[in-house]
């Protein structure tokens, strides 16, 4: 099947790299023209241009409103819709680390981009989404939404609150009649440039991947396809829901 997103217009945030560069890159090979956001503007712009014709860069900070406005503006103005937002950008902190020694700027700074990031997208998205007939929203979650994470303290309770603040934008959504859809995806360990310390030595590696049933570590693309589905159409009866990529590890 080809072209499952043909005619979308998508926003990705945090595209520079990792998750949202393959979100990005498959989406448009899918059909939808991109929007890619992240605050590393050569990371961004190396994504358009790996992309070519169907993507354009916009630099934004996802933790400051008025940048969200920015973007929204920008995108209705220039497309005039907005079907579809991938809340991605986000940080993982120190690793490892203790809520004991953790300094509360980090804390501050945590949910700063992982969780009023993400409010502040659905926020903007939304009126613009509801002026096209509708969309689709996807805040990327983490595995570490559903279990204590004693070497994470604050990267796990942000994701809690994305997982939670999905269930509502979703809710919200659905009983005002607004056509817009709102899902978390949930990834277990990827290789990416975000998994920092966990990867770049071989012992590091070798502990990640014993996590996981399946014995290999996530790739990118292994997201990306499920924000696909989530941002399609094929998934216009699901809201509120949790797409868990992860290997097994939550089913142990």
């Amino acid at each position: 099947m080809t072209g499952r997103v043909t005619g979308k217009v998508v926003i990705v945030t945090g595209g520079g790299s990792g998750i949202g560069r393959a979100t990005a890159t498959v989406l448009a090979g899918e059909g939808a023209t991109v929007v890619v956001t992240d605050i590393n503007r050569n990371g961004g712009l190396e994504t358009v241009q790996r992309i070519g014709g169907r993507a354009r860069f916009v630099e934004q900070d996802t933790s400051k409103e008025e940048d969200w406005q920015r973007v929204v503006a920008d995108v209705m103005d220039k497309h005039g819709r907005l079907d579809g937002l991938v809340n991605n950008a986000g940080i993982m902190g120190r690793y490892p680390a203790r809520f004991e020694n953790e300094t509360l700027e980090e804390w501050r700074r945590m949910l700063s981009i992982n969780v009023e990031g993400v409010f502040l997208g659905c926020k903007h998205a939304v009126p613009a989404m509801r002026s096209g007939g509708g969309g689709s929203i996807v805040n990327l979650s983490s595995l570490a939404a559903f279990v204590g994470t004693p070497e994470l303290p604050s990267y796990g309770a942000s994701k809690g609150a994305v997982r939670q603040f999905t269930k509502t934008v979703a809710i919200d959504c659905a009983r005002k009649r607004y056509n817009i859809r709102c899902n978390s995806i949930h990834p277990g360990v990827i290789d990416t440039p975000m998994a920092g310390e966990m990867m770049t030595t071989e012992k590091g590696r070798a502990r990640a991947t014993a996590w996981v049933p399946m014995g290999v570590l996530g790739k990118p693309e292994d997201i990306a396809y499920g924000v696909l589905y989530l941002i399609s159409d094929e998934s216009r009866f699901v809201t509120g829901s949790e797409l868990v990529i992860d290997g097994g590890m939550a089913a142990i």
